[in-house]
């Protein structure tokens, strides 16, 4: 008998975009003789459709035009139904679809930052990646470092503060010039895909970025900007996480930004990184250190910096993307896991448990 496996996509996030190209990538890699596969996208503005046509339609965004598709249904929180209400064709009742495992694909604020994992966990749904607790604290990068530091991995140094009534810009904007000088990335705490993110080279620039981060939350960082190459491992496991070897990320651009991304296309991506075997070696286990360390299950992307010898982890992402062009399905399939063989797995470790 086929699993009945949920993929859920979309969400109320910066990121929805890139969510729906990295489920419609899931499902189409999905096994179909071994899963009955049904489909949940969120729309911008929070509601919540089973859509029954073709994974292209979620990644160009026309799924939401496809009304012949959609059926208004919900992920209900009463474990007894252990899935989904969806109204029935005739639209005047709920019927109870069992789900025995989900897939969030879910990319930043309101899919990777625990809330939906919170959601998943009250209806007794096995889940692809982290826990609530532990989606929460990685999407946080302030929280993310504080702990990883407590461990004794070197983080970039960073000053944090809060959008107070009465914060002081012009102060904060002084505090991190006499910390690290110029120039600085000033970061939203909770945002991913590089949303939000400035590099500022003098004072007017880093207010105007504060000014931004703001824009993506209520509390922000600054970095020093760090030295050396950008290193990207993929890690997997629940108990016992393995990463993978390393790849590396040539932005062509001031930085790996949005654009950089998923727009313009001019990053370049090398797999294994040009990096030695040393720093390559203590990478790695810094990766598999930071995802014990900070209880993460299933899946992460580890993010660094590396001069040399030296390693610095810069921050962590707990749904990575899963698009063509994602490191994390990259580095895997180097390791032997083709994308079919990698979501197995993963739903194979949802299963098994926290």
């Amino acid at each position: 008998m086929k699993k009945k496996l949920l993929v859920l996509y979309g969400g109320v996030s910066t990121e929805h975009e890139i969510s729906r190209v990295s489920a419609s990538f899931v499902a189409e890699n999905l096994d179909g003789e071994r899963y009955e596969i049904h489909k949940m996208g969120i729309t911008k503005s929070g509601a919540w459709y089973l859509y029954e046509g073709a994974a292209d339609k979620i990644k160009d965004g026309t799924w939401e035009n496809d009304t012949e598709s959609l059926i208004p249904a919900v992920l209900s929180p009463c474990a007894l139904h252990h899935g989904i209400m969806a109204l029935d064709k005739s639209r005047k009742k709920y019927d109870i679809i069992r789900i025995d495992c989900a897939f969030p694909v879910l990319h930043g604020k309101n899919g990777e930052d625990g809330t939906v994992q919170g959601l998943l966990t009250l209806a007794g749904i096995p889940f692809v990646g982290c826990s609530t607790y532990s989606s929460a604290v990685c999407m946080d990068k302030v929280a993310a470092k504080i702990l990883c530091e407590r461990e004794g991995i070197k983080t970039s140094p960073f000053i944090f503060a809060r959008n107070k009534e009465d914060f002081d810009y012009t102060a904060f904007a002084l505090k991190a010039e006499e910390a690290f000088g110029y120039p600085v990335f000033v970061k939203p705490a909770n945002a991913g895909s590089s949303v939000g993110i400035t590099k500022a080279k003098d004072r007017d620039r880093l207010i105007a970025g504060i000014l931004k981060a703001f824009e993506y939350d209520t509390k922000i960082l600054i970095e020093k900007a760090m030295k050396g190459k950008e290193i990207e491992v993929a890690v997997i496991g629940n108990t016992a996480p393995f990463a993978s070897l390393c790849g590396e990320i040539d932005p062509q651009a001031e930085f790996y930004d949005y654009d950089t991304k998923y727009v313009t296309d001019t990053a370049r991506f090398y797999i294994p990184a040009g990096i030695s075997e040393t720093a390559s070696k203590k990478v790695r286990r810094s990766a598999e250190t930071i995802f014990a360390s900070l209880d993460c299950s299933g899946l992460a992307r580890v993010d660094f910096f590396v001069d040399g010898e030296e390693v610095v982890f810069n921050e962590i992402n707990t749904i990575p993307g899963f698009t063509a062009i994602s490191m994390y399905p990259k580095l895997m399939k180097c390791e032997g896991r083709d994308h079919s063989r990698l979501l197995d797995e993963l739903i194979s470790l949802a299963e098994a448990g926290k």
